[in-house]
């Protein structure tokens, strides 16, 4: 007997594609809107955040580095008055301030006590003289006590008359106010003029000469030409 054998058609049918994708749900939509806004302003924040950094920090080495430059200018400007003396002549002393082995004048200057003094080979006016001290850091002699004051006179020339710090800044006529350079309080008690001076008050500044062979003070006028002495405090090493 043969077999017969029967065959079907079969077909598999697949879903029709419209073509385009399917909307996710409008709830889906706007929660993922949402989040990329809360992304976006989170990176904006942090990136000004970093941005306001960058700038604190470029702020501060500013200031740092500017800082640092003033301090190196002021440095130098010190530096540069303490190299106005270049040589200086010391003496090893027991005890000096803060502690220092050494007290020091500037070559050529001469000791006594605490203070260096400087005696002018050439003549200037009062203003000059003054000025000339002040390059040299110090001042026109200011005279304190008669032990200076005989200290210094043994130093001089008595064929010449020489400038100290000592000037009237009176303005009213008829008045003498006497004024040392570094603001010394004038003290008459202990003054040194001649005898029946001071006796012009157009002659506003002071000199030392000696009379007689004797050393005194006598006013003078500013403008007038006369070696000066200079006086600064000793430098400790």
């Amino acid at each position: 007997m043969t077999s017969e054998v029967t065959y079907a058609e079969v077909k598999f049918n697949k879903p029709k594609s419209s073509g385009t994708k399917s909307e996710p749900p409008a709830a889906f939509k706007e929660t993922n809107l949402h989040q990329s806004g809360h992304s976006f302003s989170k990176l904006l924040l942090t990136s000004l955040l970093i941005l306001l950094l960058l700038l604190a920090i470029s702020f501060l080495i500013a200031f740092i580095f500017f800082f640092q430059k003033c301090s190196y200018v002021q440095k130098e400007e010190k530096a540069t008055r303490e190299l106005t003396h270049t040589e200086l002549e010391c003496v090893k002393e027991s005890l000096t301030p803060e502690g220092k082995d050494w007290s020091c004048c500037p070559k050529s200057w001469e000791p006594f006590n605490s203070n260096c003094y400087f005696i002018s080979n050439g003549a200037n006016t009062w203003n000059d003289s003054e000025k000339e001290c002040l390059r040299m850091n110090a001042h026109l002699l200011v005279i304190n006590t008669k032990a200076e004051q005989d200290f210094i006179t043994r130093k001089l020339k008595t064929h010449f008359a020489y400038y100290v710090g000592l000037s009237d800044r009176t303005l009213a006529v008829g008045e003498r106010h006497w004024q040392w350079v570094d603001q010394t309080p004038y003290n008459e008690s202990a003054t040194f003029w001649h005898r029946g001076e001071p006796n012009n008050p157009n002659e506003r500044c002071v000199m030392l000469n000696a009379l007689s062979r004797k050393w005194g003070w006598n006013d003078s006028s500013c403008n007038e030409f006369h070696k000066f002495i200079c006086k600064m405090m000793k430098i400790y090493l």
